[in-house]
């Protein structure tokens, strides 16, 4: 197996963002979107997720977080994409149950070429800190959509929108990790098509 790592730099009138993430790491994280709720929210996915990841983003936040958020998912999911590569000999398949206090959230994933997006949760307040919970959303779907993968996040019950929000971006963290795992027992792709 190479060295499965991706570097993408991105930027537009609105956002510059630099992304460097190797799957294979040890969840070393080097993380600055200047939105700290986010920044924490990818820490822990990093941390669990048992990757490493630099991110270096500079956004029109005068305006608000949603251009940031939302291009830093794209970036993101193009790092996915790429360090992936042909997908020979990844279980495909990841799945999370991350229990948080009072809150239990699932994320499952399939990275299968076709992109989509089912989120399943409620949140009860606009913000935590200074992001918008919508932005939870745009999030996994800039990833989702950029990385070709299908992703599945519910939270099955909770009540502190922080709780909630962080058993997700953990269990997706979690997800991924199971997901890009390798078994030696797989020739090629996991699919009857030969194809991911």
């Amino acid at each position: 197996m190479g060295q499965r790592k991706a570097q993408v730099n991105r930027k537009t009138s609105e956002t510059e963002i630099n992304i460097a993430l190797n799957l294979d790491g040890q969840g070393k994280y080097d993380i600055n979107t200047g939105i700290g709720f986010f920044d924490h929210m990818l820490n822990l996915m990093t941390r669990h997720g048992l990757m490493d990841l630099m991110i270096k983003a500079k956004g029109d936040l005068e305006v608000d977080a949603h251009h940031t958020v939302e291009d830093v998912g794209i970036v993101l999911g193009q790092c996915l994409k790429i360090a992936l590569g042909g997908k020979s000999g990844i279980k495909r398949y990841g799945t999370s149950f991350v229990p948080m206090d009072e809150t239990l959230a699932l994320v499952s994933i399939d990275i299968s070429g076709r992109p989509f997006i089912v989120l399943d949760c409620n949140f009860t307040v606009d913000k935590v800190g200074e992001m918008d919970t919508e932005l939870v959303e745009e999030f996994l779907r800039a990833v989702a959509f950029n990385a070709d993968i299908t992703l599945h996040a519910r939270v099955l019950y909770g009540k502190n929108n922080h709780h909630m929000i962080e058993a997700m971006f953990k269990a997706f963290g979690r997800a991924i990790r199971e997901a890009v795992d390798t078994d030696e027992r797989i020739k090629g792709v996991m699919s009857t098509k030969g194809s991911l």
